[in-house]
């Protein structure tokens, strides 16, 4: 099965800051992951081309990186996954710039059902909550989506019972 999921927002910032968001990522300072909602994204080293790891159970590494305006990780797990998700900024003016999420992959086995039924709403999820944390780390008005029943039971279920609360990102 062809993916195509793309999530982005503009932020009124300019690209050198949102670049930054970038750059943060897996860091100790990360101001892009929504970590405190989330499991880490984490690297076997510091962000670069080549450096491994992920986020939960989804695998990958950086397959290219141009610092301050794009990031591509190519994925390795789960099990028919193949295709990468990145993102990337595009300006708009001076002001304002569009910070952008994109998969794009085949589905492969199983994948081909727990993409859909578990995999999309967690990852879009959480990626609302990532585009909502660069809102607030760029002090801006956030806009938070509630998380659906579905995802709220998804992660009880695969949390054992211990899952984490939806946080605001300005909180």
């Amino acid at each position: 099965m062809q993916v195509l999921n793309v999530h982005k927002r503009e932020l009124k910032a300019g690209s050198k800051m949102v670049g930054a968001l970038i750059d943060s990522l897996s860091s100790s300072t990360d101001a892009l992951w929504p970590w405190h909602s989330w499991p880490r994204m984490t690297f076997d080293r510091p962000l670069a081309v080549g450096a491994a790891g992920g986020h939960g159970p989804v695998r990958y590494f950086v397959e290219e990186y141009e610092p301050g305006q794009a990031i591509k990780f190519r994925f390795t797990g789960p099990k028919g996954f193949d295709g990468f998700h990145s993102f990337q900024i595009s300006n708009l003016s001076g002001q304002s710039v569009v910070l952008k999420h994109t998969i794009q992959m085949t589905t492969h086995g199983k994948a081909i059902l727990s993409w859909p039924i578990i995999f999309r709403p967690l990852h879009d999820a959480l990626l609302e909550d990532c585009l909502a944390q660069a809102q607030a780390s760029l002090g801006q008005p956030f806009q938070m989506q509630g998380w659906s029943v579905w995802v709220i039971f998804l992660r009880w279920v695969l949390s054992g019972g211990k899952t984490r609360p939806q946080v605001n990102p300005g909180v």
